[in-house]
């Protein structure tokens, strides 16, 4: 089978190809197509893929680079889509522009969200047509954040062949069964949101739901990273365990505090640390894997720092770094579609009548079953008002993105960062979308 990996020169790539060398079974990938318009690049990666294989014990899948989109989706059972539109020098824009006008920038949360979608959207629906057109039988596994709006925006051209993924919510799951010594394989969570907006409202299993034991007991919250993040006594009043997103909701004036404290944003930090690597590795291209390893270790444990250091939290757990991501719920997926094996994973697909506040095409991240006629939303407890409120708000900014990223309307865009929670007020959103066309060439359309 073939997996094609659309953004395939980006540095998260060998996790996936890493998870691949794993899957011994029959009707497992044999071909991977790394499509990117970064020669450099691909190269890179290439390099890092093919070390990757010569350790392996087993048959790994051939690896070829293209830099032609139709090339490179022909013949492909799988696409998997994880690009960057702008690179990483786009999303220090989006948080930049954001924290000189006061407000959190963060790269899928609020206005750099929009911003990146922005520019996202476009390219997105245009790859949506191509593999319609090319492949019309892949399926595709959406990684494109913010991930759950790029779906939405290609579900009109792949319909339910396109499928959402993110490891946030299945790593939430995973992280507070075990703080109750529970078999995380065995526990249904019954989750529920929009993609990095979610909150897990029960963890069952044997006929149990084991939530309100854990949130009565304030060691096995403080044993996982979202425990220590929110705090013992704001998740009982939750009654819930939010995704660790919703920190930037929950406590916005902080983190947007410690933020603007530090010297570097996120996006800046990565943009010089991936440069370094990218360079190192054409100047030595024999110590790719090596070189691909030490900075990836360094980026997993500062990931969410700002949030960590508002919270006390600690450093991450090296055991949650250690157990796998996106790449195991993109393994999941595609196994359980190839070989028709039922799987139970949490996946941004339509909504379908399982959530009363939202219409049947909303995208919504949710458990799924999956086997090989695609992923089927399955019941799920209902929101509260709180969490349909802060919901049905942000679906709406989502919905405005995606009006204006397609037609090119400024006053959609402006609707989209007003109407967004983290910005408060319409001259802000005016401020933040010239902000944007002032320093990123792809929103030139937006331009009042």
């Amino acid at each position: 089978m073939k997996l094609t990996i659309l953004g395939g020169g980006g540095f998260r790539v060998p996790l996936v190809y890493q998870a691949l060398l794993g899957d011994r079974g029959e009707g497992r990938i044999t071909s991977v197509v790394l499509y990117d318009a970064d020669r450099a690049r691909l190269a890179s990666i290439g390099s890092v893929l093919r070390q990757q294989a010569a350790l392996s014990d087993g048959a790994a899948p051939a690896v070829t680079e293209a830099t032609d989109l139709d090339e490179a989706l022909r013949g492909a059972d799988f696409v998997f889509s994880a690009i960057r539109v702008g690179g990483l020098e786009g999303r220090t824009i989006d948080e930049r522009v954001a924290l000189d006008l006061g407000v959190l920038g963060q790269e899928t949360v609020g206005a750099g969200g929009i911003a990146y979608a922005l520019r996202t959207l476009p390219v997105a629906t245009a790859i949506a047509r191509r593999v319609a057109a090319v492949a019309p039988q892949a399926w595709v596994i959406n990684f494109t954040n913010p991930a759950g709006m790029v779906t939405e925006a290609m579900i009109p051209y792949l319909g339910d062949r396109v499928i959402g993924i993110c490891d946030s919510p299945s790593g939430l799951g995973r992280r507070a069964a075990s703080a109750l010594g529970l078999d995380a394989s065995s526990v249904f969570y019954d989750y529920a949101g929009l993609n990095h907006l979610g909150w897990l409202r029960g963890l069952q299993s044997g006929g149990v739901d084991h939530l309100p034991a854990l949130l009565a007991d304030p060691a096995a919250l403080g044993a996982f990273e979202e425990g220590r993040l929110f705090g013992v006594e704001w998740l009982r009043s939750l009654g819930s365990i939010p995704n660790e997103y919703l920190h930037y909701y929950y406590f916005a004036r902080e983190t947007l505090a410690a933020v603007q404290s530090v010297e570097q944003t996120r996006g800046t930090f990565l943009l010089e640390q991936q440069s370094r690597f990218y360079a190192e590795t054409l100047r030595e291209p024999a110590n790719a894997l090596e070189l691909w390893q030490k900075t990836r270790a360094e980026r997993e444990s500062t990931y969410m720092v700002e949030s960590r250091a508002v919270a006390d939290a600690g450093e991450r757990d090296e055991r949650d770094m250690s157990a796998g991501g996106y790449e195991q719920v993109a393994l999941s997926l595609m196994r359980a579609i190839a070989h028709n094996e039922r799987a139970s994973l949490i996946l941004n697909v339509r909504n379908r009548g399982t959530l009363r506040h939202l219409d049947d095409d909303a995208v919504v991240e949710i458990p799924c079953t999956v086997d090989a006629n695609g992923a089927r939303p399955v019941a799920v407890s209902q929101f509260t008002d709180h969490q349909a409120g802060l919901v049905c708000a942000v679906k709406a900014v989502e919905r405005s993105t995606i009006e204006a990223a397609v037609s090119g309307s400024r006053s959609a865009a402006i609707r989209a960062f007003a109407w967004h929670p983290l910005v408060d007020s319409v001259t802000a959103a005016h401020q933040l979308l010239d902000g944007y066309v002032d320093h990123l060439p792809d929103l030139a359309p937006f331009r009042s």
